[in-house]
């Protein structure tokens, strides 16, 4: 009769070995029955044995397969809290500290004194103009400068160039500190070509600076520049005079007569705000930087006050800049001229009219009668030739220009000339512009 498996297969044998390696399984004589063709009759004896056996094979496994399971689990834990991010624990690791600095040398409160006393009237302006670009057509563009407050009226000193063209004018002032008030602002003068521009803002009890004299300025002296460059309000910076030169323009532009040129950090933002000498006055108005990449090289320019102050009258009542005149058409003297019309001097201003009622042709002076040319232009020479404007050298129309802008209708002025070889001098009252004549 052939032998048929015992239930429970072969792992019950197994499990019996591994728990208990010395025992031994009696292999039962027989197992089944089986009668001919019919079913195969299981001896239900050893079947239940077989079975008991099972069962306790089984639960001898599974207490160490558990307790197995246990340290498996606890080693996992134990090496992943290992594994955390690392914590921070204080080290005893000594440091030289101090308290807070309450000394400070002479020039540096100085120069505290000085911001906390300016910084509260220089101002912030944005402005935003309508360009018209070709493919969208009219297009909102922003630029943005600073300015200083000039009256507790609300009177604000800027550049020309920064609120030109604007649609919209905004005015931001700090008084202090995370103190911020915005206002809507309206141009009240301007004066392109000086570029100086008098702006106001619906406030009073403002507080105004000092403006000082830039007459008696000196290279070397110490200044301080606050504005706002590229959007960073009251930015203090510290430099030199490093100059003090004419400026021009070579692309048309504004051109500064007697422009400081300064060491102080100026950059774009920094327009329209206040230089100031080590008193804290404000001795220029801050306006054009050289520069090659847009940003500060060391090369900034700022105009004189006293340009702006002899004009802020005028831009404040009237609007525009009251430019008094000579009443006189002149032409520049050059070596070559002065060799070919024999004149006494090599340099000047020609008087090439004064017409009869004007303020120069009232004091005395005389154009020219005899006729020429120069170019194409039929001219008078002959007349005299203008070498010094209240004792300032004057080498072209332009340097008599410059002279006058700080002087009003009305006011007198003392011209040195030369009339054929003889020098004198004659008292001009000035009158009121009507053109573009001196």
């Amino acid at each position: 009769m052939p032998s048929v498996p015992r239930p429970g297969g072969f792992f019950p044998v197994i499990a019996r070995r591994l728990i208990e390696p010395t025992a031994t399984v009696r292999e039962p004589d027989e197992r089944v029955a089986c009668r001919g063709l019919g079913p195969c009759i299981r001896d239900e004896s050893l079947y239940r044995r077989d079975h008991a056996l099972y069962s306790i094979a089984m639960s001898r496994l599974a207490r160490p397969l558990a307790l197995a399971l246990i340290l498996a689990g606890a080693f996992a834990l134990y090496t992943s809290l290992r594994h955390e991010s690392p914590r921070l624990v204080r080290a005893d690791v000594p440091l030289i500290e101090s308290a807070p600095q309450t000394h400070f040398e002479a020039n540096e409160l100085r120069n505290i004194a000085i911001y906390k006393r300016v910084r509260p009237s220089v101002v912030n302006i944005t402005t935003q103009i309508i360009a018209f670009d070709l493919l969208f057509g009219p297009v909102p563009e922003s630029g943005q400068g600073s300015g200083f407050i000039i009256n507790p009226g609300g009177y604000i000193l800027t550049n020309y160039h920064v609120i030109r063209d604007a649609q919209r004018l905004r005015v931001a002032w700090t008084p202090r500190r995370n103190e911020t008030h915005r206002y809507s602002a309206q141009v009240v003068g301007t004066a392109p070509d000086l570029d100086l521009a008098v702006i106001k803002i619906p406030a009073a009890h403002l507080p105004a600076v000092t403006l000082g004299d830039s007459s008696n300025l000196q290279v070397g002296q110490d200044v301080l520049a606050i504005g706002n460059p590229y959007g960073l309000p009251g930015t203090m910076t510290q430099g030199i005079i490093s100059s003090i030169r004419t400026v021009r323009d070579p692309s048309g532009g504004v051109n500064i007569d007697n422009a400081i040129q300064t060491a102080a950090p100026i950059n774009p933002g920094n327009s329209g705000g206040p230089l100031l000498n080590s008193e804290g006055q404000v001795i220029g108005i801050d306006s054009a930087i050289y520069s090659q990449t847009g940003s500060n090289i060391g090369i900034g320019f700022a105009i004189p006050i006293n340009l702006a102050k002899a004009v802020l009258h005028d831009l404040i009542t009237t609007g525009h800049v009251n430019r008094p005149t000579l009443g006189i058409t002149g032409y520049p003297i050059s070596s070559d001229m002065a060799e070919q019309l024999n004149l006494p001097v090599d340099h000047g201003v020609l008087v090439l009219s004064a017409p009869p009622g004007s303020p120069a042709a009232r004091a005395g002076l005389r154009g020219g009668t005899e006729p020429g040319y120069i170019g194409n232009t039929p001219v008078k020479f002959g007349g005299d030739i203008i070498v010094a404007l209240d004792g300032e050298p004057v080498e072209s129309p332009d340097d008599i220009a410059r002279l006058l802008v700080t002087k009003h209708a009305g006011e007198q002025v003392t011209l040195t000339i030369f009339r054929g070889g003889r020098q004198m001098t004659l008292r001009v009252t000035l009158g009121r512009a009507e053109s573009m004549n001196l």
